[in-house]
């Protein structure tokens, strides 16, 4: 009997398009002859809608025409199972679509990858792929994980963090970043990836113009920085807290002083960008020393089990060509393309690998069950009147 596949993509981010290729392509992988696979398109306002035309690429061209051949649904327990139903209910007939064993988001950005779906799908008590709300949930800040990171000693860059409310004073901002650091700087939005809203400062003006910027996208951002002879490295990893493993290292290659939107979506070729990461022009291997090489994989891995995350993820590394230095960048709980070109010259291909992550769902899952969530008393019970306002006594 074939396993009932969800794949839940889009939502309600700056990278929804992003999350569309991803989604598209990573369906196209699975094993046909082992899931019943069931899309899921989670629309800029947070609709949930299904149909075959949804595996199309194609079809997202004119997303409200796409609309109408699909049926709005939710997902639904009842009966200690996940059902997907429609929306609209119809008088006749079965209004259940499928039942769902298995949920896996692919998803990039704000309200989907940052641990809201994670918990939506937690709630259901539903096996899902991927990191679980704490990881997610750190993973998007880059701020929250700089601080875990830099506390349990790994190489990771300072920075300032502000807050929305105090743009209201800016100039107090741009003195306390002129105070901790020497220009150039980066800006950046703490939540967003796919390089959205991440611009380069080389002086007051440029970080005030910036820092504007990046509140566009986020109400908190941060401000670290800039590393000069700057390399980039990207390395993945997956597993889960007990057992995980590296990719090869690869190195992109981009047109800008930073890695753009453009050069990681767009600027891939004949194909548009409809490959998504896939198409990014990048060195695998990359171009550093057995030394760097082995500390990036070390690390990558360790950071990986050290913040609790389960699945795939792409852990960011930056070296400093005049010191030899290597920091931490970031970590993207959810990569573009599932990062599955750095396991493909590991011999693991796109379609073993995604079961691999399905399994590594169902393992933690199982492993879930097994913790208890209830307690034998029952105060409600015990009799008496507790009142209007209870008690906590």
């Amino acid at each position: 009997m074939k396993i009932n596949l969800a794949v839940l993509f889009g939502g309600k981010s700056v990278e929804h398009e992003v999350s569309v290729i991803s989604a598209v392509q990573a369906m196209s992988s699975l094993n046909k002859e082992k899931y019943n696979i069931i899309p899921i398109y989670i629309t800029k306002g947070n609709e949930f809608y299904t149909g075959e035309q949804l595996f199309d690429i194609n079809s997202y061209k004119n997303i409200p025409e796409l609309l109408k051949s699909c049926t709005e649904c939710v997902l639904v327990r009842s009966e200690n199972k996940v059902i997907l139903m429609r929306q609209k209910m119809k008088k006749l007939g079965s209004n259940i679509i499928s039942e769902i064993d298995i949920a896996f988001p692919i998803v990039h950005g704000t309200n989907v990858e940052d641990g809201a779906l994670q918990g939506y799908l937690q709630t259901l008590d539903i096996p899902y792929v991927g990191c679980d709300v704490l990881s997610s949930a750190v993973g998007m800040d880059k701020f929250a994980m700089k601080i875990l990171l830099k506390d349990a000693g790994f190489p990771v860059l300072d920075c300032c963090r502000f807050a929305d409310f105090q743009a209201e004073n800016l100039e107090k901002c741009l003195d306390e970043v002129e105070a901790k650091f020497s220009y150039p700087v980066i800006v950046k939005p703490i939540n967003l990836g796919s390089s959205v809203g991440i611009s380069k400062a080389s002086d007051r003006r440029s970080l005030e113009k910036a820092m504007e910027e990046a509140f566009e996208f986020a109400d908190r951002i941060l401000v670290e920085p800039a590393v000069v002879k700057l390399k980039e490295i990207n390395c993945a990893v997956v597993g889960d807290s007990e057992s995980a493993e590296a990719s090869v290292c690869e190195e992109p290659v981009q047109c800008d002083e930073i890695l753009s939107y453009k050069d990681k979506y767009v600027s891939g070729g004949k194909s548009g960008g409809s490959k998504g990461m896939a198409t990014l022009k990048r060195k695998i291997p990359a171009d550093i020393t057995p030394q760097q090489e082995e500390f990036i994989r070390k690390t990558a891995v360790d950071a990986f089990r050290y913040l609790g995350c389960t699945g795939v993820t792409r852990i960011d590394f930056m070296i400093d060509m005049e010191s030899d230095k290597v920091y931490l960048n970031e970590i993207n709980t959810i990569p573009g393309s599932l990062a599955f070109y750095l396991w493909e010259p590991k011999g693991v291909k796109y379609t073993e690998l995604l079961d691999r992550l399905i399994n590594l769902a169902l393992k933690r899952y199982r492993k879930n069950e097994k913790i208890s969530y209830s307690f034998d008393t029952n105060i409600l019970s015990m009799g008496g009147s507790f009142g209007a306002k209870g008690s906590k006594r």
